[in-house]
């Protein structure tokens, strides 16, 4: 057998997504690069490792055993990279970081000069919603977190970020009368909340139980971008997070709505177990967020404090 690394890889990702369309974008290469490599690498086995049926891959039982051994040499190879970048004193190897969903729309700011400075560095970002990044924390599978509101059952350090402003939002079509809404005015409101485990869908729900109103909920979305196409098309209402509609409130398809109580203030943190054994990455991670942690709020940020 005469198979390559590259041919390897190929096919791992193509095993892990079932798809040369989407192996050949995770790969940035072109779909008959990824085709022609692809059977390039079946030709050296006599049993197949994949079958299409109605233009669907599946990957067979021996093809399975395949991928698992492919993602094998495909981590050697990396522990490879990484011992050569180390010896050459650069950081290397890898970070991994869950974030609440909303998250997205700020820790890349406070990591992007980083890892473009540590080429070394591998970064693999979960994005999901509160309640999975809580458990994804406790059970050491990530050396940091990105969250909202700090879970009181970990032994926890932090950076305090930046500030977290959540407001009640509607289309653009919504007709307001000015000054704050009524009680009578929010219980009318259809009301679209994030998923059970959400820090939004808890902050949202803590809001309207310490202002007594009553409500109805129209509907659940499983993630911010969903919830707010919803209140853009008119579905109904949702309270949520400042830094997520940017763009959308720049552009008039959604409207803040004046509510008094709102908005709901909470801090962005980065967190990490207090017992975690620190790797010579994470170290330098804390570093440079805590030194350059003011320039990337003002420069990225400014514009929250015109709201």
């Amino acid at each position: 057998m005469n198979y390559t690394l590259h041919q390897i890889e190929i096919y791992l990702k193509v095993a892990q997504l079932k798809s040369v369309t989407k192996a050949a974008e995770a790969l940035y290469l072109t779909q008959p690069a990824v085709s022609i490599q692809l059977k390039k690498f079946q030709d050296q086995f006599k049993l197949p490792l994949f079958e299409v049926v109605a233009r669907k891959i599946y990957i067979t039982d021996f093809g399975k055993e395949i991928a698992q051994a492919a993602q094998k040499i495909i981590d050697e190879v990396r522990n490879i990279n990484y011992k050569a970048l180390s010896y050459q004193g650069q950081l290397a190897g890898k970070l991994k970081i869950a974030i609440v969903s909303t998250a997205k729309y700020v820790m890349p700011y406070f990591i992007s000069d980083f890892i473009n400075e540590n080429r070394g560095v591998d970064l693999i970002m979960d994005v999901t919603n509160k309640s999975t990044v809580i458990k994804a924390l406790e059970n050491n599978e990530v050396d940091f977190a990105m969250v909202s509101t700090i879970p009181k059952n970990l032994k926890i350090n932090r950076i305090e970020l930046m500030k977290n402003e959540l407001y009640m939002v509607g289309g653009k079509n919504y007709k307001h009368k000015g000054g704050d809404l009524t009680e009578q005015e929010f219980q009318k409101l259809p009301l679209i909340y994030r998923e059970q485990g959400s820090a939004t869908r808890l902050a949202m729900e803590s809001f309207i139980e310490s202002q007594k109103i009553s409500t109805y909920k129209k509907m659940e979305l499983t993630s911010n971008e969903a919830l707010k196409q919803a209140v853009i098309s008119g579905l109904g209402f949702s309270i949520m997070p400042l830094i997520g509609i940017k763009n959308a409130l720049a552009l008039g398809d959604l409207q803040i709505i004046p509510v008094k109580g709102l908005p709901i203030v909470t801090n962005w943190n980065l967190i990490w177990l207090s017992s975690k054994n620190m790797s010579s990455i994470s170290k330098a991670l804390i570093s440079h967020i805590t030194d350059n942690k003011d320039v990337i709020v003002n420069g990225h940020f400014g514009w929250l404090n015109g709201f």
